[in-house]
């Protein structure tokens, strides 16, 4: 779209005042040259999602949208990717000229993005910490980049059957173990943690003297302990920020048609924002 076309774009979430993704989408605006675009936070839970997209008018190209609203708003959607549909998550909707509204996930794909950043294309197995909904998109991930068996570790017998289900659904060979054995998780090839912040610093005396890579969805605070302790080893470490970034990314590709911005600056603006906190 024209850059003198003013457009409109926002992230939706409750709680959202801490989100990064205005300082990520900004960056890349001011690197393409989109002067006239916009972008926003906005506290929208489940029970307001429908009256906030319903009031939109056509100058919104987009939204991002984060916990609680993931799954909340496909039935607001005229149609999603099989990518979301895969997980049944969207985290990015696209308004189109006709007015539709498009769902994806840009989660997966920047996952693996994030990863291939630092010359992980393929592992033999690798091991996922939690059961949540962002384990799920890890699984999807993990379908393009794990060849061998995945191990969940989870809290209950119930996330244990959802992580395999989601295994079944997705192509991977998911194998559930107990939160309490989670320190055995840490000599995986590839260990992706998935929980909230804390949850796994009592792992962190656990890590071995050779790691492997250690994907922490964290990126505030940061670095977790774990990700201290797997650096402090020798260990590569890819951190919530790089999924941030890479999937802001694409979703400023979607909502905008222009090719991706830089991503040395949208990172480095994220750091910045980081910092000053």
């Amino acid at each position: 779209m024209p850059s003198v076309e003013a457009r409109r774009a926002a992230v939706l979430g409750s709680p959202i005042a801490h989100s990064l993704s205005p300082v990520l989408h900004r960056a890349a605006y001011a690197e393409l040259g989109l002067e006239y675009w916009s972008y926003d936070r906005f506290e929208v839970d489940e029970a307001a999602l429908p009256g906030f997209v319903d009031g939109l008018d056509a100058s919104w190209a987009g939204l991002s949208l984060t916990m609680p609203l993931k799954r909340a708003v496909i039935p607001l959607l005229d149609e999603i990717s099989a990518t979301a549909a895969s997980v049944e998550a969207v985290n990015t909707v696209v308004f189109t000229e006709d007015g539709g509204r498009v769902g994806d996930n840009t989660d997966i794909p920047g996952m693996i993005a994030a990863l291939r950043e630092r010359g992980v294309d393929k592992v033999e197995s690798a091991a996922v910490l939690g059961a949540g909904a962002t384990a799920s998109s890890a699984l999807a991930a993990l379908a393009a980049v794990c060849a061998g068996p995945v191990t969940a570790y989870v809290r209950s017998p119930e996330r244990a059957a959802e992580m395999r289900g989601w295994g079944e659904r997705l192509g991977v060979d998911v194998v559930t173990a107990d939160w309490a054995d989670g320190a055995e998780a840490l000599g995986a090839p590839l260990v992706i943690a998935t929980t909230p912040a804390g949850a796994t610093d009592a792992f962190t005396g656990s890590v071995p003297e050779a790691p492997g890579i250690l994907f922490d969805v964290l990126y505030e605070p940061w670095p977790t302990e774990l990700a201290a302790a797997w650096s402090a080893r020798g260990g590569a470490v890819v951190g919530g920020l790089d999924l941030l970034v890479h999937q802001a990314l694409l979703q400023v590709e979607q909502m905008t048609g222009r090719t991706p911005a830089p991503l040395s600056a949208v990172r480095h603006a994220g750091e910045a924002a980081l910092a000053a906190r």
